[in-house]
This record gives structure tokens, sequence and C-alpha cells, in this order.
């Protein structure tokens, strides 16, 4: 094998709460993912010199921080591995969209890079690995969609309805920082265990980041007012993106004709197992 073609599927959090702030700055979470059926690719082919090369780069990224060669590159530290690769980026999500872009590029890289260079790591090997380069990294290692806790590393499966939404780009990036660092960002929702989140639902799923968003990035709260006035909706992560959840593509489809042209948009199916684990057949 000298070639992977492999998606990086984008995430939602059909909820998000933050339960408390730890002494080391991070914030406790609570929040459901659940993967979409759209995403990135990434094509990895096969070198025997032992260097990363990535194409194109990301504009105002260096190759220092992009996750996609801090991924490659961790996997032959900490495996010993001579070998290196190719890779090919398809980029379709925004980058800070909330869409978790970024990590799951870093996630498709690792076990993209472990099938090609035939390691055969474990799935908690490389998550572990995954939650180094960031806290949403390891839910796309290990590819089911998850109840999720601490920074959003804990994580327990479930099974979610997958019905299809429209995603919606307001055409900004959010600065995850800025909203964490808040003064007004709520810090304290009451942790509620996953049976009872399960129970509840969608209806009264919520994200605590978004009146923070709304208050610090008025493009946001414009399209989040769009989209409600149509459909339930809501943030996902800190943003940018808003998605709302519809129960047929064809209804989906009609919202998505409506969209204003100042943004743009997409419509996926939910999915509980991660294209990429289809993909590799895991």
């Amino acid at each position: 094998m000298t070639e992977l073609q492999l998606p990086a599927p984008a995430k939602l959090n059909r909820m998000l709460h933050i339960t408390g702030r730890r002494a080391d700055g991070y914030h406790e979470l609570q929040t459901l993912f659940q993967f979409l059926e759209h995403g990135d690719e990434l094509c990895l082919r096969l070198r025997k010199d032992g260097e990363i090369r990535l194409t194109p780069g990301l504009p105002g990224v260096s190759d220092g921080d992009n996750l996609i060669v801090r991924a490659a590159r961790l996997l032959q530290a900490e495996s010993g591995c001579p070998l290196g690769a190719d890779i090919h980026l398809t980029k379709r999500l925004p980058m800070g969209g909330g869409l978790g872009g970024g990590s799951s590029d870093a996630a498709t890289t690792l076990l993209g890079l472990d099938r090609l260079w035939q390691l055969g790591l474990t799935h908690d090997r490389l998550a572990a690995l995954g939650l180094r380069l960031g806290a949403d990294v390891p839910v796309f290692v290990r590819g089911h969609a998850a109840w999720a806790e601490g920074v959003g590393e804990r994580l327990t499966p479930v099974t979610l309805d997958t019905p299809w939404f429209l995603v919606v780009h307001p055409g900004i990036e959010v600065a995850t920082a800025a909203v964490f660092g808040a003064a007004q960002l709520t810090r304290n929702t009451a942790p509620i265990t996953m049976a009872r989140a399960l129970q509840g639902g969608a209806p009264s799923w919520h994200n605590d980041c978004e009146p923070t968003v709304r208050s610090l990035y008025p493009q946001v709260a414009e399209a989040l007012d769009w989209l409600g006035s149509r459909a339930p909706a809501m943030l996902t992560g800190t943003g940018a993106c808003i998605f709302a959840r519809l129960n047929t593509e064809a209804a989906a489809r009609r919202l998505l004709a409506d969209l204003p042209e100042r943004y743009t948009a997409f419509t996926a199916r939910g999915l509980n197992l991660s294209p990429l684990h289809a993909a590799l057949g895991d």
C-alpha cells in the first residue's frame, strides 16, 4: 500500500454545557459529538525518506503549527518510524467554524499514516497521541458519536438520531480563546448525567457558548436570528458555524435555497459512525 484517500468529517456539538473552570484555565465540559457526512479529504502518499510534505498550505498557518504536520511528526517520533508522506489536503470546512476541521484532519492523519506505515497502533494509543494535539482529536480517532466530559476527552459512545442538517457559515472566524476567556461566559451549568441528556433530546439541548458568541460576534447573532426564524438553530462548538436540524433532505435543501448571499452553507446527514472509520473498514 503506497497511497490512501481518506475523509476528514465535520462534527457538530448537538449540545454543549460548561460546568466549571479548572485551575489550569481549561473548562470542564459536557457535550454530545456527532459526525456529518461532509468534510475535508486527505490523500496520503508513502515516502521512504522520512519527509512530511503538506500541500497546499493553509493561509496564515505555518507547517509547524498545522495540525496535519504536527500529527504526522508526532506519530513518527512516538513510533520511531523512518517513513514519511506527501499529504494533499482538500479543504472544505471553514477555519474557526466550530466543525472540528483541524482536529479531524489530525485524526485522519494519525489513522491514515498508522495504516500506510503499517504500525498497527491501537485506537487507545492513537487517541492518547491525538489528545496531545487538541481536545477534539480523540473523538475523531475513536470514530463514534459520543457523550464527552472533561475537556472533551472522556468519551462514551452513544447512538443519536441521524437527521439532516443545514450548516451555515456567517463568513467570519471565531477565536475560541476569546470566547472561553470572556468574563460573561456561563461556567456554572449544573452537571447532568448522560442518561438525562439523552432522555431530554434535541428540544432541550443548548450551547452555553451561544450568548457570549452572540455578544462578541454580531454576524453570528444575525445568522442565528435568520436561521432560528425558520427552524430551531444552534451554535456548534464556539462557532462561527450554526446549524438547524431538519427531518428530511428535501427540507434541508429548501432551506438552503433561501440562504442569503452573504452566507455559505451545506446540507449533510448526521452520522453515528465516522466516514473515516467506514473508509478504513474499522
